[in-house]
């Protein structure tokens, strides 16, 4: 682990599918450890793309991302020792919460990240994670019986429970009940964990993050406010649709 420089960083990233379609192009971006970011952008600018980027789902075309200093690659990737490093440091919530679960129950699901941990401390994380996220009484249910707001709890117990080191959010509070986004917003803002959030929820903005990065339609970075120095102005979010004129 290295700890100086950024946690992780982009370098004239592009995605581009078997298609011919760009889903990136040209991202230079770099993270910080402990900083929390906040994605925007329309629908298809490619803010669900770079998230699977950084989660080493989808490898750029071009450029090159780097985590904690080392090249992510289909070299790297094929490390054994290292991806199940990088799996349990790095994870990633769906935008749709039914592609995450496929366990017999909310106990076996919770507990699946958890399989290299001694057994007593999987059920410590397990009934932890259970309790603070209102699923005690669901343990023995199966996850495809839940509402969509219960998965959507469901995904972020398996996902904290790994203990991450870098959180990967995308539209998290889409489903969630005002309670449970009260929750998470409380959570992010008082742990040390790296964050990067998806969200068309612009009034979440200021609680989800500090730093603000705009995709473009044309899925590329057209504001960071890192580099610019603050918030972005009214213009800016309405010329991106970001907000009404």
């Amino acid at each position: 682990m290295t700890e100086t420089g950024p946690l992780l960083e982009l370098e004239g990233v592009e995605v581009t599918y078997p298609n011919g379609r760009r889903g990136l192009d040209g991202i230079d971006l770099a993270i910080q450890r402990g900083e929390r970011l906040v994605l925007l952008g329309t629908n298809g600018c490619g803010k669900s793309t770079l998230l699977r980027v950084l989660d080493a789902l989808t490898l750029p075309s071009s450029g090159t991302y780097r985590f904690d200093g080392r090249p992510v690659n289909a070299r790297t990737l094929q490390d054994r020792a290292w991806q199940r490093d990088f799996r349990q440091r790095v994870v990633l919530m769906f935008q749709h919460p039914e592609s995450m679960l496929f366990n017999p129950t909310v106990h076996d699901e919770i507990g699946f990240g958890l399989r290299h941990l001694p057994a007593p401390e999987q059920q410590a994380r397990i009934a932890h994670w259970a309790g603070l996220l209102r699923l005690d009484d669901l343990l023995e249910a199966p996850p495809f019986e839940l509402s969509g707001g219960e998965k959507q709890r469901l995904c972020l117990a398996c996902l904290l429970a790994v203990e991450p080191e870098l959180l990967l959010l995308d539209e998290p509070t889409a489903n969630l009940d005002p309670r449970t986004v009260g929750w998470l917003l409380e959570w992010l803002r008082e742990r040390p964990v790296t964050s990067v959030v998806a969200t068309h929820q612009m009034t979440l903005v200021p609680q989800l993050g500090e730093r603000i990065v705009i995709l473009s339609g044309d899925h590329r970075i057209v504001f960071d406010s890192r580099e610019a120095g603050g918030p972005p102005d009214h213009d800016l979010l309405v010329t991106h649709g970001l907000a009404h004129g």
